[in-house]
């Protein structure tokens, strides 16, 4: 059976990035964006639906996501659908859909509206480590 695991999300930071490290030292960026969807209704008025969704990005790129980006900021996403399960203290079943992004691109304006002192490409990919693939729920700190 053929399977496929891919999203590609266009969006705003709904909040800043929080980065935090595995014990073994990989960077994870944790931060949302929301997508808008907008279309008309049968009678012609427009109508907007909003969803809100839950990144982690691991890495060099994780650590470039939190210099760079802040609340509000436009992004590009390439990445995959994880879905976790866990039990609470008290007992309750609590599940989770996020995006574990793998790449991702600048769009509109860098942190705080500060211009545009995106870096260059080539200086990117230069500083950039291929985030892991496997890692352990063990070692993820949330």
């Amino acid at each position: 059976m053929a399977n496929l695991n891919k999203v590609f999300l266009i969006g705003n930071l709904t909040r800043d990035p929080e980065l935090r490290y595995t014990p073994s030292g990989t960077a994870i960026a944790s931060f949302g964006i929301a997508v808008n969807r907008n279309w008309k209704g049968q009678s012609g008025e427009k109508k907007e639906e909003v969803c809100f969704v839950d990144i982690n990005m691991f890495g060099r790129r994780a650590e470039v996501i939190n210099e760079y980006f802040s609340k509000g900021n436009p992004i590009f996403i390439e990445g995959r659908l994880q879905f976790q399960q866990w039990e609470t203290k008290d007992g309750q079943k609590r599940t989770t859909l996020r995006v574990v992004a793998e790449d991702f691109q600048f769009i509109g304006k860098t942190k705080k509206g500060e211009g545009t002192d995106i870096p260059d490409e080539t200086e990117f990919n230069n500083k950039q480590s291929k985030a892991p693939t496997d890692i352990n729920d063990e070692e993820i700190p949330f």
